[in-house]
């Protein structure tokens, strides 16, 4: 078991396992402690944080299908299976999204 990492340096290390999975940082909030990794090709965002988002951060931002949050110091084995969860998640979520039909031929 490895030592744990601060949260700082454990959100730096998953960072470079999503980049590993094809999920390159796109934009990053100005204080720097939320980033946003995208597939390229694709609409929709994977957040990484070291907070939850709020119900108004998520009613702003439906293009975040899953998000990754570190709060306290965790191994590299830890912080691997979040990533492993985040990249299932993001996975189920885009596919639920993308089987909806679109707003535009939707009736309401």
């Amino acid at each position: 078991m490895s030592n744990p990492l601060p949260p700082a340096a454990a959100l730096a290390h998953a960072a470079r396992l999503l980049a590993g999975h094809g999920f390159p940082e796109v934009a990053r909030n100005e204080r720097g402690d939320s980033l946003y990794l995208r597939p390229e090709g694709c609409a929709f965002c994977l957040r990484l944080s070291n907070h939850a988002r709020t119900a108004r951060q998520r009613q702003r931002r439906s293009d975040i299908l899953a998000s990754l949050v570190v709060t306290k110091p965790t191994s590299t084995d830890g912080i691997a299976a979040m990533v492993a969860a985040a990249l299932r998640d993001f996975t189920l979520a885009r596919a639920r999204r993308e089987a909806q039909p679109s707003e535009a031929t939707s009736r309401k």
